[in-house]
């Protein structure tokens, strides 16, 4: 074959090679992970609670240590979902003390390799495939009640998984993001003003001015009937006093790209799924522990946001 050929062949075939690459890259298509909790679409990832922060390098043992993982909010009892494509193995034990959480499994795949923890699977090897049902979630609220219930998402080589967890494409927008009414006897889900107590609208002072109000109180007589503001799975108890007092109840809901905690109610139960509008429980008495006040119920987002929207666009609704 003429000189001038063969370099022309060669030109060609590298040119298609090169063509080839763009269309199918040789690393994984997928740059982001999926969808790794029922519930949580975007993999949102815990804020703070009084047991720490989800954020990845967060202080661990006061200060001393730092957190070599990212907290994604999944309710106790959640479908749990592959993040990627790639070969399982465990079980892998956290706490090392046989807890009701002391499980998990890692997942190597071809560009990535990190370890769920907190989770029970549905096997501990072989192949599994991304989006593919992986295991649930483990009663974490067992070990730490009052907690953001979350998977540890820890990448094998500590590095910060954050960027990986973030959607390519934003999940489609709620059909209808205002929350339903959540008392009965309160259709506008109207937040106290101030009393002899203090205010109800977010970001209120508290503790003489040294603290902030971090909820909304929506009024809501005692006794009275709690809606659940949108649809999700229940998670709790949660104790925002600590004292029993008559008053110290409440409950998590997470779903609809929303995850709220209920303080000052006693729900009809504290696990599975619930829908929006349905009656999550009742009231408890407040006015036993604060005479005078004007009663109502704590609600508080599970990463701190400010959720008065919500709540104003959810005025009147319920399914």
């Amino acid at each position: 074959m003429p000189a001038l050929s063969l370099i022309a062949l060669v030109s060609l075939v590298s040119t298609v090679f090169t063509r080839q690459l763009d269309v199918h890259p040789p690393q994984q298509q997928h740059h982001h992970w999926a969808q790794i909790c029922s519930g949580n679409p975007t993999n949102q990832i815990r804020g703070c609670d009084r047991y720490g922060c989800g954020s990845f390098g967060a202080d661990r043992h006061g200060g001393k240590e730092k957190h070599r993982g990212v907290d994604v909010i999944c309710s106790d009892g959640a479908t749990v979902y592959a993040p990627f494509s790639g070969q399982l193995s465990g079980p892998i034990r956290f706490f090392h003390n046989g807890n009701a959480i002391d499980d998990g499994v890692q997942i190597r795949g071809s560009a990535y390799c990190v370890k769920l923890v907190c989770i029970h699977p549905i096997r501990y090897h072989g192949q599994i495939r991304r989006g593919q049902q992986l295991g649930k979630m483990l009663p974490m609220q067992k070990v730490y009640p009052g907690i953001i219930s979350h998977i540890h998402v820890e990448n094998c080589d500590h590095s910060d998984p954050t960027h990986l967890l973030t959607p390519a494409v934003p999940p489609l927008p709620q059909q209808e993001r205002g929350w339903a009414a959540v008392c009965s006897g309160n259709p506008t889900n109207e937040i106290r003003g101030c009393d002899r107590y203090g205010c109800g609208y977010y970001g209120a002072p508290r503790r003489n001015g040294k603290g902030k109000h971090r909820a909304v109180d929506v009024i809501c007589a005692d006794g009275a009937t709690v809606y659940a503001p949108f649809s999700g799975q229940l998670s709790g108890p949660v104790k925002f006093f600590h004292n029993g007092n008559a008053i110290d109840d409440g409950v998590q809901i997470m779903g609809s790209g929303f995850c709220v905690k209920l303080l000052c109610i006693h729900p009809i139960r504290y696990n599975g799924a619930i829908s929006k509008g349905q009656v999550l429980g009742r009231m408890l008495p407040m006015q036993r522990v604060f005479p005078g006040i004007t009663s109502h119920i704590h609600i508080e987002n599970c990463d701190h946001s400010d959720p008065t929207s919500n709540l104003e666009r959810g005025k009147g609704q319920r399914d």
